[in-house]
């Protein structure tokens, strides 16, 4: 079948309004579930991240309580250790987007750190964009289309409809008021149209070949949609 990237943020961490560092990374159960539908379809999965480093998981994508219990908790953390390509990651800088059929960028605040702004992964969007081939981006992810600039100084996302982790989940996540900036607020102002779903339920929005999801609720129905348009 075919290939698909997985671009996965290289921070450990999400620096605070106040500087300081709070621990992040990659949310599990975003890689996870996306991953085992990708690999059920017979796809192969290459992971890219900036510099070719080892991504960090969030400790706090583990715990029983973000997992739906204890069996929910084991379970995420039994798919990530059987997700060898997280230990053997490509320098993003390596892609070459030809070699794959869709993209798929997980969350966590790590991407709010370092995505954000890396000129490598905001071409590679732009270039995915053009393409025409499936995107898909879940949860903090989409911090990532903040990077994707045109030549004239646009976003390439400027119109389309997306789903992304809100202000009101931030909140309730206890880190909005610590945080120098809020996803929903960024992605307004770069002329992406935020659809605003109920907190932590399911929500995803497809503009075209762009599929995202709110929150980690999402993760895997934003696999299944990714999955239809290769199909």
């Amino acid at each position: 079948m075919s290939k698909i990237l997985f671009v996965v943020t290289g921070a450990d961490h999400w620096t605070l309004a106040d500087g300081t560092k709070h621990p992040s990374g990659f949310w599990a159960e975003e890689a996870v579930a996306p991953y085992e539908a990708f690999r059920a379809a017979g796809h192969e999965v290459v992971v890219a991240t900036p510099g070719g480093v080892v991504p960090t998981v969030d400790r706090a994508s583990l715990g029983a309580a973000v997992n739906g219990g204890q069996e929910g908790a084991d379970k995420v953390a039994a798919g990530l250790a059987a997700m060898t390509e997280l230990q053997h990651p490509i320098r993003l800088e390596d892609v070459d987007l030809d070699d794959y059929a869709a993209v798929f960028y997980p969350g966590g605040h790590g991407p709010m750190e370092d995505l954000s702004a890396d000129a490598v992964s905001g071409r590679l969007l732009v270039d995915t964009l053009a393409s025409g081939k499936p995107l898909a981006v879940v949860c903090h992810g989409p911090a990532a289309l903040l990077a994707a600039e045109q030549e004239d100084g646009t976003n390439a996302f400027a119109g389309y409809r997306v789903a992304a982790f809100t202000n009101a989940e931030e909140i309730q996540g206890g880190l909005a008021d610590r945080a120098e900036w809020l996803l929903q607020d960024r992605l307004t102002e770069a002329g992406v149209q935020v659809e605003a779903g109920e907190p932590w339920a399911p929500k995803v929005v497809v503009d075209r070949e762009l599929v995202t999801g709110q929150n980690p609720a999402s993760s895997t129905p934003v696999a299944a949609e990714l999955l239809k348009k290769l199909a």
